[in-house]
C-alpha cells in the first residue's frame, strides 16, 4: 500500500486527523458528527446530517401505495 497526502496514522488512543483537504471538501467542521461504518475491510466516515437538512429531502417523489395493513 503506498502512502498519498491523504494517508493518516492511528495515534494510541486509536484517533486520526482528517485530512485539511478532505475536511474543505467535505466541509466538516469541530464538533460536528460523523457516522463509522465498517464493510469490506474498509472504514467510512460519513457526515451526520442534522434532520433540519432533510426537510423536503422528499419533494417531488413520486406517491406509492401502502400495504393493505398500513393504510389509513
Amino acid at each position: 500500500m503506498s502512502m498519498n497526502s491523504n494517508a493518516v496514522k492511528v495515534s494510541p488512543k486509536f484517533q486520526v486527523v482528517i485530512p485539511k483537504a478532505v475536511r474543505r471538501e467535505l466541509k466538516i467542521r469541530p464538533g460536528q458528527r460523523l457516522q463509522v461504518l465498517a464493510s469490506g475491510g474498509t472504514i467510512r466516515l460519513v457526515p451526520v446530517q442534522p434532520i433540519e437538512k432533510l426537510r423536503g429531502f422528499a419533494k417531488g417523489l413520486p406517491a406509492f401505495d401502502r400495504e393493505p395493513d398500513r393504510r389509513p
